[in-house]
């Protein structure tokens, strides 16, 4: 049987996605002298090394999220927050568009004018997909 410190010579690692874009987030932290199998835990050379003091630091260091990994070095890291689509961003200015209309109109019993009509018709549309063109929303009536 191989020794567990002959496969794992630094004791400390971070794991992480070595397919993903860097950076990208800490997926897991290793004691692997410490542990009573590592069948579970990838060949060191797919790890990334952590030294006995990095490794002690549990308040700045080695944080079970807020961690990623960039050119070899444990960075602070957030996700980047993926964009929202645009039909949801028009679902989301519908809801708040036709607010608008009727408490400025429609509960008034007022015509609603045909700029703000243009305007709920175009987010309607994007909404439901029939409007694939636009990148971005149209803007509201003044």
């Amino acid at each position: 049987m191989t020794d567990i410190k002959t496969l794992y010579p630094d004791r400390y690692y971070a794991a992480y996605d070595l397919s993903a874009t860097q950076p990208t987030p800490v997926t897991g932290w290793y004691d692997t002298w410490g542990m009573s199998s590592v069948a579970t835990v990838r060949p060191a050379s797919n790890l990334l090394p952590v030294s006995a003091e990095d490794w002690s630091d549990t308040t700045s260091f080695r944080l079970p999220t807020g961690r990623g990994v960039l050119a070899g070095k444990v960075i602070d890291y957030t996700a980047p927050i993926p964009p929202v689509p645009l039909a949801t961003q028009a679902r989301n200015a519908l809801v708040t568009a036709r607010q608008t209309v009727w408490e400025e109109y429609g509960a008034l019993n007022d015509p609603t004018p045909q700029v703000w009509v243009d305007y709920l018709k175009a987010l309607r549309a994007i909404a439901q997909g029939q409007e694939t063109t636009r990148t971005t929303l149209p803007e509201p009536p003044a």
